[in-house]
């Protein structure tokens, strides 16, 4: 039962991890797509 609840945390952590990191990522690509448009422009 332990080792169940255990693998559910720890899937949860990970997919937490997993969310902000594609988040940031977006965010850091959004901004980069921005700076270029400005400079381009």
């Amino acid at each position: 039962m332990s080792e169940k609840r255990n693998f559910k945390t720890w899937l949860k952590r990970l997919g937490l991890a997993g969310f902000l990191f594609f988040l940031i990522k977006g965010l850091i690509w959004l901004a980069l797509f921005l700076g270029l448009g400005k400079l381009l422009s």
